[in-house]
């Protein structure tokens, strides 16, 4: 009798086991992972906090970009105009936008008097690009020396600076630096005499919404006539840098490029906690992009993303 109740007890426990086995390799593994553009990081990951909140079973993580995209990543996020050919294979849902500023080190001679001056088109393009077609003569004199830093990988923010003022990225001068964009601002702050453009979002305390220490913001010509009129100066708190590019059509700002931040995924093997994440991040409140340096897409955007929903 005892030997049959020892022989009942194993059998059971194997049972119970093999089904806890079988269990275990059936539940599927709730993970997302993202990948892409690195200042776009802070705001994903805010998401990701707050999305966790409500669904803590869900493994979200974001695999830093190196030289290249990861292997495999189920969200890719990405600061330029997508190629027509991966929006075949893609499913992509605007969620922000960015503008870009050009920069110097406070320090410099050329932050104090550009500052007041301003930049318009022509001194931008001078100052950053590299046309073979410019005459010298047709030059404006700049007598503070100045060192201008760009990125040397392939990326969204210099891609959507040159593209903006009629120019590609390779065509951007100046000491090329590897890395992300907030290498550049590195470079910025320990030259005295560095600029650069950065997205926006890079260039303001979060906490303080001031720019952050050791830069200038220099302004530019926003209305397009040419000169830059002290309107035009208001790069001193951030709240009041997002309210007076939001306030204007996107068409009629000038002198300041802005463009999308999208998140995508595959379209025939998408992942469905993926898919789940970015249709809860269409849903959210523009406070979080405010917080971190965003505008809000432009309504033609945020219409696609409820279609693709």
């Amino acid at each position: 009798m005892k030997r049959f109740l020892i022989l009942v007890i194993v059998i059971s426990s194997i049972k119970t086991d093999a089904q806890s086995s079988a269990t275990d390799i059936v539940k599927p593994e709730k993970i997302v992972t993202i990948t892409g553009v690195r200042f776009a990081y802070p705001l994903i990951q805010q998401w990701i906090d707050d999305y966790n909140k409500s669904n803590p079973d869900v493994q979200i993580v974001i695999e830093s970009r190196g030289t290249g995209d990861p292997s495999k990543y189920d969200i890719l996020v990405e600061a330029y105009e997508p190629e027509a050919d991966k929006k075949v294979t893609r499913e992509y849902f605007f969620v922000a936008r960015y503008a870009i500023l050009p920069v110097a080190n406070n320090r410099a001679a050329f932050a104090k008097v550009y500052s007041t001056k301003g930049l318009n088109r022509d001194l931008i393009k001078q100052l950053f690009f590299h046309d073979i077609f410019v005459s010298k003569s047709d030059q404006a004199l700049i007598k503070e020396p100045y060192t201008v830093y760009t990125r040397l990988q392939k990326a969204g923010a210099p891609i959507t600076f040159s593209k903006y003022f009629g120019y590609q990225q390779k065509d951007i001068q100046g000491k090329s630096i590897a890395g992300a964009d907030e290498h550049l601002l590195k470079a910025v702050l320990r030259d005295s005499v560095g600029i650069s453009y950065l997205p926006l979002n890079l260039l303001f305390d979060q906490k303080t919404g001031l720019p952050v220490e050791g830069i200038t913001i220099l302004p530019v010509d926003l209305n397009g006539n040419g000169k830059v009129n002290d309107e035009e100066k208001f790069y001193n708190d951030l709240s009041i840098v997002l309210q007076r590019l939001e306030e204007k059509d996107q068409k009629e700002i000038n002198n300041v490029p802005i463009e999308h931040l999208h998140l995508s995924i595959e379209k025939n093997t998408s992942n469905a906690e993926a898919i789940a994440f970015l249709k809860w991040i269409t849903r959210q409140d523009v406070r979080d992009l405010h917080a971190f340096g965003y505008l809000k897409p432009e309504s033609s955007h945020a219409d696609r993303n409820k279609q693709n929903e």
